[in-house]
């Protein structure tokens, strides 16, 4: 299937704010699925469940995906949660929500809209779990703090919360993600939808790849009211965070 052919499947909730969507967008599907399959040796669906199990995400529960991509891990969350469940995938980029959107048939509870995890729309206090998983460091440094807060603030009181990206991220494998930006993602400012490492007054800009260690939101997350942070390292590759938000707490954005 194109991504022509892709685009005419989509679940999408206009707005100013997802126009021009800051930070690295992913725009070519195949590109991207060719980079998980490469970079994770095939085993990423393994990789997706372990993750879902991580999340704590069980029968009934309404969970929000933040960075949801090609909509595989909504996939595996959809699985946990059951039919009684609901997951709701949210990414900046159209051809990702198409395609999420064109392949969500199969499990039939999950849904996908465009919105960036920076200037979240949705409601207070509205999903059991929120994860977002390799998406941190696409964010720009700094809205990271405020696309946390806003995780916190969707979350129910006694929601879990799971961030995971690259871990330990060698040499070899930093390369080949920052691989990814050329062949797969859209830099703001490129009007014609191309990564090519510079920015729009062509200075080289900051290398969002060099930032994937997700040990590094720990003290955000305690700041922004989170309790129980623990890391934890998931095979193949993968280091996520978890954490809750406690009862009785409330935090505006």
């Amino acid at each position: 299937m194109s991504d022509t052919e892709q685009s005419q499947s989509t679940h999408r909730r206009p707005g100013p704010a997802h126009e021009t969507p800051p930070g690295i967008l992913i725009t070519r599907v195949r590109g991207y699925n060719l980079f998980n399959t490469v970079f994770f040796g095939g085993r990423r669906r393994r990789l997706d469940t372990a993750l879902a199990a991580e999340s704590g995400a069980s029968r009934g529960d309404h969970v929000l995906d933040i960075g949801c991509g090609p909509g595989r891990f909504a996939g595996a969350l959809a699985e946990r949660v059951g039919p009684t469940g609901q997951v709701e995938g949210v990414d900046a980029s159209g051809p990702m929500i198409d395609y999420a959107s064109a392949h969500a048939g199969r499990t039939g509870n999950c849904t996908f809209h465009l919105g960036t995890a920076q200037s979240l729309s949705l409601p207070d206090a509205s999903f059991d779990v929120v994860t977002s998983t390799f998406v941190m460091h696409h964010i720009p440094e700094d809205q990271r703090e405020v696309a946390l807060g806003h995780m916190f603030r969707v979350l129910r009181p006694g929601g879990r919360l799971l961030i995971a990206d690259m871990h330990p991220l060698d040499r070899l494998r930093a390369g080949a993600v920052r691989a990814l930006a050329r062949v797969a993602t859209h830099r703001p400012g490129h009007g014609h939808g191309h990564g090519h490492g510079h920015g729009a007054d062509g200075e080289t800009p900051p290398d969002p790849f060099a930032a994937v260690d997700v040990r590094r939101y720990i003290d955000s997350l305690h700041r922004i009211g989170f309790t129980g942070v623990e890391f934890r390292p998931v095979k193949p590759s993968t280091g996520c965070l978890v954490a809750v938000r406690p009862d009785g707490l409330r935090r505006s954005s």
